[in-house]
């Protein structure tokens, strides 16, 4: 069997990037046909574009507050994503939300990971939206990203129980194990699997 192709691809973040690292230690795992192109981030200090830099890899800082708009701040990222060869683009923690112009310009190939089963609890503070719900059960979803908030078809979920005596940040932690785990998954099916968008909802297979 000939080996799978592997893929370049961008990723976006804001922080200090752990779903960038899962996604990087999946590829060194060789479980993921594909490879960190560049890390990109709005802001100069992130820990996550520390890290990039020393696993090697292409790391560049593009601070939004240096654009005049934000779809001038998305073309810089565009230009800087062509220029490593991207193919595709994750956002790991990346804070802003993207432009027509910069949809445009990768979808359907944006994936993006959150905290909560979406449709529900999109946008900030999903665990405290959960928590505040009085949900029994939360978890993360990895999707692909449209012009909408947290709106795209919904590649891979995973569950966790909300427990009594749960706190914003007990949830997150137990989350982003799980989080850990989809991503790498989610991008590996859409590398090497057929799929299919039908409305919003994306099918797998032939």
């Amino acid at each position: 069997m000939a080996a799978a192709r592997v893929t370049p691809i961008g990723v976006l973040l804001s922080g200090r990037g752990s779903n960038f690292l899962a996604l990087q230690a999946a590829i060194e795992r060789a479980e993921l046909p594909a490879r960190i192109a560049v890390v990109i981030s709005n802001v100069a200090d992130a820990p996550g574009l520390v890290r990039a830099r020393e696993l090697g890899l292409a790391a560049r800082a593009l601070p939004h507050g240096e654009s005049a708009s934000r779809e001038a701040h998305d073309q810089r990222m565009l230009d800087a994503l062509a220029e490593a060869g991207a193919e595709w683009v994750c956002l790991a923690g990346y804070m802003r939300l993207l432009s027509a112009r910069f949809v445009a310009g990768y979808a359907p190939r944006i994936l993006n990971i959150h905290p909560s089963l979406l449709p529900a609890f999109p946008g900030l503070h999903a665990q405290r939206q959960a928590l505040a719900a009085g949900v029994r059960v939360a978890g993360c979803t990895v999707h692909l990203v449209d012009e909408g908030l947290d709106s795209g078809p919904i590649v891979v979920q995973r569950a966790v129980p909300v427990l009594d005596d749960d706190t914003e940040e007990t949830l997150a932690a137990r989350i982003l194990v799980e989080e850990h785990r989809a991503y790498p998954e989610a991008l590996r099916r859409l590398l090497v699997e057929p799929w299919a968008i039908e409305g919003r909802r994306l099918r797998f297979g032939a």
